[in-house]
């Protein structure tokens, strides 16, 4: 997960809040990129999230430094994460992004430091259960994308080892009873350094961003997973530095009417965006675009609505926040930039559109990494801070459970 990266860096829930609480929601409030641990390239999944009188839900959370998954109680009211007993659980070298399936049965860990995925049975108490043996995965798995259905995964591999790159997505099919991979044919090329892959809400699409090659892959998926180029692919993005590595793309972001694409450029202080064509996934520039951000875009995320857009600043240390127009045209909201502690590295909105949380990869004067909590009002899409949790090692993947 890179950090100059490249910089490289979603249970327990009821709907409506318990007697004589208030929900939150009732107040107005370079060279090669690489995902490595430090990087931008955070991956997070939040699934779930669902209303404001819930107490709590639990997280998973991956940290590189000490080869571990951490499961976290987080307090739908505060945003507080707090480790459970038992945890952490012991992943393989650098495990880096995590992901749980939509019946929550099986959670997937890609392991950085010795090219294969982990599986995961997810216990009663929220517990993990390693099922070995691991699958082989390219060099550097990097990032992973899950259809919704939970019938595939999609893996980067974004290492370069002894003079070769991998530069390629691998494809498997997930046994629903399971929870096992099986690779689907051979892995497909795409760009230099690939350091983030997203699946289309339709789940018809697939994008690359190649980070080093500053160009974006597009795929069609077929319905046993394989994948097939998109006329067109790749398309060269606009911005940044001059040479091969243009604006660095590092995270992806698509609306839930899958209409818009949008890039964080990490090397351009911008993010780029595109109209998705519903038919072929063939994507075009909006005009106007790139649109300008703070210093060092690593992530980028839009609401369930698809009215705002959230990117994190790793290098302004803020998160700036947008308004979508009908026809993708970004516009900063009154208020945004927020403050965002040191090097923030991802911005992930919930389902339930109540909370943001963003987490950090310098420590506080305290030595401690951090998850920051941000009460999102939906009406106007501005943030307010509502607190942070600390963390012992650098986290680079969150996954919180409906």
């Amino acid at each position: 997960m890179p950090y100059n990266r490249r910089f490289l860096f979603p249970k327990h829930q009821t709907t409506g809040g318990a007697k004589g609480q208030e929900c939150p929601a009732s107040k107005e409030p370079l060279k090669v990129f690489k995902r490595a641990l430090l990087a931008t390239s955070f991956f997070v999944g939040l699934a779930g999230l669902a209303g404001c009188g819930s107490s709590h839900h639990t997280a998973y959370v991956t940290t590189p430094l000490n080869g571990s998954i951490s499961v976290f109680r987080v307090e739908s009211h505060t945003g507080r994460f707090t480790e459970l007993p038992g945890s952490p659980f012991q992943g393989g070298i650098s495990p880096s992004v995590i992901l749980v399936d939509p019946a929550e049965k099986y959670a997937y860990v890609s392991n950085g430091g010795e090219n294969d995925i982990s599986l995961f049975k997810i216990n009663r108490n929220f517990s993990l259960t390693e099922i070995m043996p691991r699958a082989p995965a390219g060099t550097n798995p990097s990032s992973m994308a899950m259809d919704s259905g939970g019938k595939f995964l999609f893996v980067c591999n974004s290492g370069y080892i002894g003079g070769v790159a991998s530069n390629t997505v691998s494809v498997y099919t997930i046994d629903s009873s399971t929870g096992v991979l099986t690779v689907v044919g051979n892995p497909v090329d795409v760009g230099y350094n690939p350091v983030y892959l997203k699946v289309s809400p339709s789940d018809k699409f697939l994008y690359v961003a190649n980070g080093a090659a500053g160009t974006l892959s597009a795929f069609a998926i077929g319905s046993s997973g394989g994948l097939t180029q998109i006329p067109g692919s790749p398309y060269v993005l606009t911005g940044g530095i001059a040479g091969p590595q243009g604006p660095g793309p590092n995270w992806i972001a698509i609306d839930p009417g899958e209409r818009f694409l949008y890039v964080a450029n990490l090397l351009a202080n911008a993010i780029g965006a595109y109209t998705i064509n519903s038919s072929t996934g063939a994507l075009t520039p909006i005009a106007g675009q790139p649109f300008a951000s703070g210093t060092g875009p690593s992530s980028v995320t839009v609401d369930k609505t698809g009215t705002y857009l959230y990117t994190t600043n790793i290098t302004s240390n803020n998160v700036s926040a947008y308004f979508i127009g009908n026809t993708g045209v970004l516009t900063q909201l009154s208020g945004s930039p927020y403050s965002a502690g040191t090097n923030p590295a991802i911005a992930q909105l919930d389902p339930s559109g109540q909370f943001l949380y963003v987490g950090t990869q310098a420590a506080t004067a305290g030595g401690n990494k951090q998850i920051l909590s941000f009460y999102v009002n939906q009406q106007s899409g501005q943030l307010t801070p509502i607190e942070g949790s600390n963390l012992a090692s650098t986290a680079t993947s969150l996954f919180v459970l409906k």
